[in-house]
């Protein structure tokens, strides 16, 4: 449908700075809702208001119109019919500039509002606590979106608010003349991505709550089906554009950074907070992310340095030292002292005095850690061009994974460690491991996740030792992770993120001197592998669940 408009460019009159007289509120979210009504009303600005919240406004002594006073007609429906009328969207949608609508509103007896103020009905947070039925459908806001929307389309004319966050910014504007056009035009495209997420989360409701009735038709039950934690029928990602960067992955190519937003956003690794040295890169952010995720992986103080997305050290640290993190990056520096140099540093604990004296003393792009001792951040500085990230209070990990792939997206659960898994594990060879050995299988097994396949980690006393990663097949993941370890190979023991599928890889494993593997089995040669196992009698367990990480 094309809009009957056929007013020339010159009869639109400039409107920059909107003084306020005039405001409409009518929110869900009571957050500041005082305080923004007294400021309004302490400037000069008349208050229309709806239901509940002009009951909040009015308890609290502060004038207000109600919305079935400027209609003429009452609230009606169960509240289903407060704001869809001329009397209000004639005051929303006019176009100001134009002198053929200031006539227009005068002819009808429609006073225009120049600030309005409305969040929706809470859908998300219903559907949340597992309403069902009519309970969710009365949630389904209409009136609210129908004002949101024609205020952010003549966002020209009128400031739309959708989030108590910017009442500050507006009571600021307000108090100084007005809103601006730059200030209003921000405000409407936070507007239209409110009202876009809220259809999504209405239509995304919808899909689910019909397969659902599809299953119980089909005579499916929630034990009957294929495991799916919730994948959304229409999939979008959010986010706001916090850096342009120098370049991407390599100098010919740009690239950005967004930071996620909308309903429930996660804190991670782009909204670290950057201490010193220069700004990160691309790379820069692919690697630290991947050292938090090998970092972080572990309940123990952990340190992981990565190159090129891949680790070449993890480690926790030893229970009897006295500086545990710094005993974790010594250890974890051990692994391939080559590799760390220009690597990047993460850290799932503050950053000790201790540990960053042995940082500083290696070339190191980047550190990131939840958080430093002054003492650490005065040692560190010293190099200027390190940077340093601490992690916000509240960080996290996604959910699900996305990846982006020609023509779509991958979604996925992330590959979670259960430590009670373990309990599971099968031994199909050697003997039951000692106290130390099993700790250091269950630490090979966690660190060999942050590994890009194939992957063959070596580990002892807490430490990785050795790493494959990378390889097109496994035996050339062994050899490598033997030969990095040299001589620390003998004694330590091995995990493996996917089956052997020939016993050569394990042969390799164990003429270095492997004394324990853990691997997921599943292999046609499996019985061949374990017999291999058995004739060196080494200790080896399967676990029945693999690592992939690509």
């Amino acid at each position: 449908m094309s809009a009957n408009n056929e007013h020339k460019p010159s009869d639109y009159r400039h409107r920059d700075r909107v003084p306020v007289k005039r405001a409409l509120i009518s929110v869900s979210d009571k957050t500041g809702l005082l305080e923004l009504a007294k400021a309004l009303n302490e400037n000069g600005v008349s208050l229309v208001s709806t239901g509940s919240t002009a009951k909040t406004i009015a308890d609290a002594g502060i004038p207000v119109t109600e919305v079935s006073v400027v209609t003429g007609f009452p609230e009606s429906l169960d509240g289903r019919v407060k704001t869809l009328h001329p009397k209000i969207h004639g005051g929303l949608l006019a176009d100001l500039r134009l002198v053929a609508h200031e006539q227009q509103l005068q002819e009808l007896g429609i006073e225009a509002f120049e600030l309005v103020v409305v969040n929706l009905y809470p859908f998300v947070q219903t559907v949340a606590s597992g309403a069902k039925g009519d309970a969710v459908v009365e949630q389904i806001d209409i009136g609210g979106p129908a004002m949101v929307r024609a205020s952010a389309k003549n966002h020209a004319n009128v400031a739309i608010v959708v989030d108590p966050s910017c009442y500050d910014e507006v009571i600021a504007a307000v108090a100084e003349g007005g809103t601006t056009l730059s200030q209003r035009r921000v405000l409407a495209a936070a507007a239209f991505s409110h009202t876009a997420n809220y259809d999504r989360a209405v239509a995304e409701w919808f899909a689910n709550d019909l397969e659902a009735e599809w299953r119980r038709e089909a005579g499916q039950d929630e034990n009957n089906q294929t495991k799916n934690p919730g994948f959304p029928a229409h999939l979008v990602i959010e986010g706001e554009l916090a850096n342009v960067l120098r370049y991407g992955e390599n100098a010919h190519q740009a690239a950005a950074l967004y930071r996620s937003s909308g309903e429930n956003p996660v804190a991670g690794i782009a909204q670290a907070r950057l201490l010193n040295g220069k700004e990160m890169s691309y790379n820069n952010y692919v690697d630290a992310d991947a050292a938090l995720r090998a970092a972080f992986d572990h309940i123990e103080p952990s340190v992981a340095i990565v190159k090129h997305a891949n680790p070449c050290g993890i480690a926790i640290g030893d229970e009897d030292a006295e500086d545990r993190i710094a005993s974790a990056h010594a250890k974890a520096h051990l692994c391939d002292s080559v590799s760390a140099f220009g690597g990047v540093v993460a850290s799932n604990r503050p950053v000790t005095r201790a540990m960053a004296e042995q940082v500083n003393s290696v070339f190191t792009e980047v550190i990131v850690a939840p958080s430093y001792e002054v003492a650490a951040l005065q040692i560190l500085t010293q190099k200027k061009n390190l940077r340093i990230l601490e992690l916000p209070a509240n960080f996290s990990r996604e959910s699900l994974e996305v990846r982006q792939i020609s023509g779509g997206l991958l979604l996925q659960e992330p590959d979670k460690f259960d430590y009670l898994a373990v309990a599971n594990w099968t031994l199909v060879s050697g003997n039951k491991a000692d106290a130390a050995t099993y700790a250091d299988l269950m630490f090979a097994w966690r660190a060999c996740r942050a590994v890009k396949s194939n992957g063959i980690l070596l580990a002892k006393d807490g430490a990785s030792v050795g790493i494959g990663m990378g390889q097109v097949n496994r035996i050339d993941s062994c050899r490598l992770a033997v030969d990095r370890a040299s001589s620390r190979a003998k004694g330590s023991v091995a995990a493996s993120d996917a089956f052997f599928p020939f016993k050569d890889g394990v042969e390799i494993l164990i003429e270095a001197g492997v004394r324990a593997i853990v691997q997921p089995g599943g292999s046609m040669r499996d019985q061949e592998v374990i017999d291999v196992a058995k004739e060196a009698g080494i200790t080896m367990y399967l676990t029945n669940e693999r690592h992939f990480y690509h």
